[in-house]
């Protein structure tokens, strides 16, 4: 794997900004004084982490205190950095005079292509800190930044007769372009597979997208999907784990979004039209670009597409993979899974070109809705949908909503009239089934108590029922 490095000007803007924000996990503040230990471990931390500035010069409390041989900083600060171990290929370091004081500034790109050490040790940088890497955290960027990621992987007890080759011949006649040789040499080119001796071997790549059994070998490979009746995590909830392949994955995701979203009239000028709760397009993007993307050596964690009254998450496992960070999101492109890219794009789940987040961001401008708000978290990325919400005339939840409680339909009726109301009376529940007896009413309202769904507030007339 290689990296050129290009010298980016580092503006005065900048580095205001950096000092203004403070020191964190991408801006380490160093005082003039600091030593050439301090300075080597700061630049192997941000290499290891996200990349970041060093301001040197600077003190922790964001003071500007400048430097008396800025030069020498400077030229100091070149040596450490071809004294890492590999050698660090970064921006030459440069001057920048604030408040008529010099400081020095580094710039350490983030997705550089090794895991670097000073002295034999390897750091990364924690929120103001630098700590060494954990074993696992080693192991897990050691692979990550090789030229082989987890997808090449052969685990040992897999062979040919894993792979579903229905699939593959399905696969096959996808292609614009049919490749010469038979199918063997189409996923040897497609890295599903690899030689070993005489013999091949299905990769991890290979056994997610045409296995016969994906899960048997990445457990975690699958995308929990839910649907909350309100704004937060709660008990009433319709839930389905979604296994197989990858595309088959992607579909049955998209499928259970499509079933779980409300669907009603919006008002578009003088007319009404019947619309969703979210665009479907921003929702198969965000879903495809987790499972393109998601970090498939994390164990553990899968995939998860939450939907709840106001809003629907998508979080993979893994954070940005290489030198992609959010400021740069739309701009850059670096796949962590290049033959899973690969097929999916040949399969027309995805463009290879881009994410489609520049899609997604168009589609929500034109539907009037708030923009996709992208973040990583301490282990992975999540993308936040905002729907419709309250703008939906009509809107009612799915069908599918209360299907898993085996409710009757007046306990379905009552149960949708909590959502809207937040609380429901014998009164209430008396005018939405006028056919029903009193006493019916209150076995239905004590099945849903003793059945934890429903808490009973109050006594005699006062009584009326929250979800619980």
């Amino acid at each position: 794997m290689t990296s050129a490095i290009h010298a980016n000007h580092i503006t005065e803007t900048e580095v205001r900004s950096a000092l203004a924000q403070g020191a964190g996990e991408r801006v380490a503040l160093l005082a003039a004084t600091a030593s050439e230990r301090v300075i080597a471990e700061t630049l192997v931390a941000l290499a290891n982490a996200h990349g970041g500035l060093i301001i040197v010069g600077a003190t922790s409390q964001n003071r500007i205190v400048g430097l008396s041989d800025a030069e020498k900083v400077r030229e100091v600060i070149a040596e450490i950095a071809l004294a890492a171990d590999p050698p660090m290929i970064i921006p030459l370091p440069q001057l920048l005079s604030i408040e008529e004081k010099t400081l020095c500034v580094v710039e350490v790109p983030g997705g550089l292509p090794h895991v670097y050490s000073h002295k034999g040790q390897y750091l990364t940088r924690s929120g103001k800190s630098n700590r060494p890497l954990r074993p696992h955290e080693l192991r897990q960027l050691l692979l990550e930044r090789s030229d082989s990621g987890f997808e090449s992987q052969t685990p040992k007890a897999a062979t040919l007769d894993d792979l579903d080759m229905e699939r593959v011949q399905h696969y096959y006649m996808q292609l614009e372009a049919a490749p010469s040789g038979d199918l063997i040499d189409l996923l040897l080119s497609r890295g599903c597979l690899t030689r070993a001796g005489d013999d091949v071997k299905p990769t991890v790549a290979g056994l997610l997208l045409f296995g016969r059994d994906p899960q048997r070998w990445v457990r975690s490979a699958e995308i929990t999907c839910v649907r909350y009746s309100g704004e937060t995590m709660s008990d009433v909830f319709v839930r389905e784990d979604v296994q197989g392949t990858l595309a088959e994955q992607i579909l049955r995701a998209e499928a259970f979004v499509s079933a779980n979203m409300r669907r009603g009239m919006r008002i578009r000028g003088m007319e009404r039209e019947e619309t969703p709760e979210y665009p479907i397009s921003v929702v198969r993007e965000a879903i495809v670009n987790a499972v393109a993307h998601r970090d498939y050596s994390i164990r553990g964690d899968n995939i998860r597409v939450l939907m709840f009254s106001d809003r629907l998450e998508v979080y993979s496992p893994g954070r940005l993979p290489g030198h992609v960070t959010l400021d740069n999101l739309l701009h850059e492109r670096f796949s962590r899974n290049e033959a899973i890219v690969q097929v999916l794009s040949e399969m027309r789940f995805i463009e290879r070109l881009g994410y489609g987040i520049d899609r997604m961001i168009a589609v929500c401008q034109e539907e009037g809705l708030k923009e996709p708000v992208f973040a990583e978290t301490a282990a992975g990325f999540r993308v936040t949908i905002y729907g419709r919400g309250a703008s939906l005339v009509g809107a009612a939840p799915p069908a599918s909503m209360w299907a898993h409680l085996r409710l009757n339909p007046r306990q379905e009726k009552a149960l949708t009239f909590l959502q809207e109301h937040r609380r429901i009376t014998n009164r209430d529940y008396q005018k939405l089934c006028p056919e029903a007896s009193p006493e019916t009413l209150r076995r239905d309202f004590a099945d849903l108590v003793d059945r934890g769904i429903l808490l009973k507030i109050g006594e005699k007339r006062a009584t009326y029922y929250i979800l619980k």
